[in-house]
């Protein structure tokens, strides 16, 4: 439980940090015989903030709830 809280919570700084997937996608524009024109797409995937506040604080409980199970074993 702990290496997932962990790892919700990084994620979820990335996503209020970069508030998104930003990738670029090559497209064929014109094809004549062998000779290929391409054109390059910047596209871009939006992550809400509330999505990453939300996944941050999950991480946080998992976190925090691993923490109180140890101190009762």
């Amino acid at each position: 439980m702990r290496i997932l809280g962990i790892v919700l919570v990084v994620a979820g700084i990335l996503a209020l940090v970069y508030g998104g997937i930003n990738y670029n996608k090559d497209k064929t524009v014109l094809q004549i015989g062998s000779m290929n024109v391409t054109a390059t797409e910047h596209k871009s995937i939006p992550i809400p903030a509330v999505a990453g506040v939300a996944v941050l604080i999950g991480g946080v409980a998992l976190l925090a709830i691993g923490r109180r199970r140890s101190k009762l074993l």
